[in-house]
């Protein structure tokens, strides 16, 4: 076997093992998520609350990342952040079963997306030494597509139990222990196999910059724009609920459905992207931007439609969006790169969540046409982008990134 064959062998199977992960990882803490909105419901909170809750859980999921990535690019400690950042989370999912106010189970959901904050830059990293050899499209859609995998299995498997045990959320979330600790093997399992991921980048992309490059800057306020749109699921499946769009037991089948659509998305508009580049967002953007209408004012069959388009975009914004950052950047500067990135994703999210929640007091049809000129706001940034983004030219002085 060739040393080009051999390194594409070990890239792919990191790739592969990182996935099956991030299965159980989502299984574990999609499977909470898809019914965080009605358990919060059930506790008691309101729909501004549960806004604000989920919009600041998102806040410190991406605006923790920011630190997370600038640990990493200065200590070079990948995997102790990234395995510090799945205990936490890991850790708290299951205690959801013992709490008896919505305030601690808002203090819970803010500490899983704390996890997740933790261990997302420095993983994203490792896995772009990965896709340098496969392709960084092909490697980040393959790692979503097992990410959403999971995200299928776990709320289909919260389903279930609430089928068969009516309100039986406590037994769900405790339930959510197993694939939880299976996670936690399989971290350290990959910490031993791949100690050093990075010795697996064999030609990084040529980007020549003292900082970032402007051009990472207009893509960063392009996907702020899709973020700040973007509504999360719980608020979604409060709507669902409230306004009796569809069952209880189907909304985590609905979820489950929207992860299973975005999987696939990743695949397949990953791939794309390695063939034809950043231009692939701008129709994803607007197609997306369709479930707003179809989730708020349609009824059960519109939900389903809005539900997959819901999830097609997170499927590309899980995948497409972090492969662009790793061409756009120094090597030396990725951690910090997608840790501002992410950042900035996550308070423009914040900010969205926190607006659409302040809206739904007021109409759906509001809260409508908040998504849609937000997401539509950002095809032009990305156009820009898409017209001028050429990786090897993205250089300090020379390119049209400079």
């Amino acid at each position: 076997m060739s040393t080009r064959t051999s390194a594409r062998s070990m890239a792919l199977k990191f790739v592969l093992l990182v996935g099956v992960l991030s299965f159980f990882a989502d299984f574990t803490y999609e499977g909470a998520r898809s019914v965080i909105g009605p358990y919060l419901a059930v506790l008691g909170a309101g729909a501004f609350a549960v806004g604000i809750i989920t919009g600041f859980g998102e806040l410190v999921g991406y605006g923790l990342r920011l630190v997370s990535g600038r640990l990493s690019d200065r200590t070079r400690k990948f995997w102790p952040i990234t395995i510090g950042g799945y205990v936490l989370q890991m850790s708290v999912v299951p205690l959801l079963a013992f709490v008896r106010s919505w305030q601690m189970a808002a203090v819970l959901i803010v500490l899983e997306r704390a996890g997740k904050a933790t261990r997302n830059p420095p993983r994203d990293v490792m896995l772009s030494h990965a896709a340098s050899e496969i392709g960084y499209g092909w490697a980040f859609g393959m790692h979503e597509a097992l990410d959403q995998f999971g995200a299928v299995v776990g709320p289909l498997a919260v389903a279930a139990v609430l089928a068969f045990h009516h309100g039986g959320y406590r037994l769900a979330f405790a339930a959510l222990a197993i694939p939880a600790l299976v996670t936690l093997v399989l971290v350290v399992v990959a910490r031993l196999l791949y100690p050093r991921p990075e010795d697996m980048e064999s030609h990084p992309p040529d980007v020549r910059t003292e900082g970032l490059p402007r051009i990472f800057w207009i893509y960063l306020a392009g996907a702020a724009l899709v973020a700040a749109g973007f509504a999360d699921f719980p608020l979604i499946a409060f709507h669902f609920e409230t306004a009796a769009t569809v069952s209880v037991a189907t909304i985590p089948i609905l979820y489950a459905v929207a992860m299973g659509v975005g999987g696939l998305a990743s695949l397949l508009f990953g791939r794309t992207f390695d063939h034809v580049g950043i231009r692939v967002l701008v129709p994803l953007t607007a197609i997306t931007a369709l479930f707003a209408p179809l989730v708020f004012l349609g009824g059960s069959w519109a939900a389903f439609v809005g539900a997959t388009l819901w999830g097609i975009g997170i499927g590309v914004h899980e995948s497409i969006m972090p492969a662009v950052v790793a061409l756009m950047v120094p090597v030396d500067r990725r951690a910090s790169a997608y840790g501002l990135f992410t950042a900035s994703y996550g308070v423009a999210w914040f900010l969205g969540s926190a607006a659409i929640g302040g809206l739904y007091l007021v109409s759906t049809g509001t809260v409508v046409a908040f998504c849609l000129v937000a997401e539509l706001a950002a095809i032009p940034f990305l156009v820009w982008v898409a017209h001028r983004f050429q990786p090897r030219q993205v250089r300090h002085g020379t390119g049209p990134g400079a």
